[in-house]
Parts: structure tokens; sequence; C-alpha cells
């Protein structure tokens, strides 16, 4: 290693960075494709029955299914704002 090597600013990798990316999105897109078909109305209906009783957005709850040769999860996260204490 010589002395220069030190001032050598190295330069991120393009293609190695839009790979990773790549392979990112390859398997979210495989991750919901073997999901039920009945996930977005099931989180619709879900979002509609919480509105009755609190306001939340549509980002606020999020659905996902995973699955194995052993066992089906399905997975459920709301976010509840705070409510103001009397």
């Amino acid at each position: 290693m010589s002395l220069l090597d030190y001032f050598k600013t190295t330069k991120p990798n393009s293609a190695k960075l839009a790979k990773e990316r790549l392979q990112i999105l390859v398997a979210h897109e495989r991750s919901e494709r073997n999901q039920p078909s009945y996930l977005p109305q099931l989180k619709q209906e879900l979002l509609n029955v919480i509105r009755k009783y609190i306001q939340i957005n549509q980002d606020d709850i999020s659905v996902n299914f995973e699955s194995d040769d052993e066992q089906e999860t399905l997975e459920l996260n709301i976010v509840i704002p705070e409510q103001p204490q009397s």
C-alpha cells in the first residue's frame, strides 16, 4: 500500500448498490405475490371498524402475511394515536 492510497476517496460502486436495491425489490414483490387475495379487503375492513372508535389513517395499519412449510402467520400492526387525558 502506498502513501497515495490514503488520500484516494473511494467512490461507491453504483452497480453493486443498484443490484442490492433490485434484490430487495424482487424479494418484496415475491412476498406480496404469495399473499392471499383477501388481504387488501381485510385491511380496509379492519380500518373501517377501528375508525368507528378512533381516527386513524390508512398508513397507520399494516397487515403482513408470512407462510412457510409448517405455518401461516397473519401479523396486524396498528398505530393508535395518543388520546388526550381528561
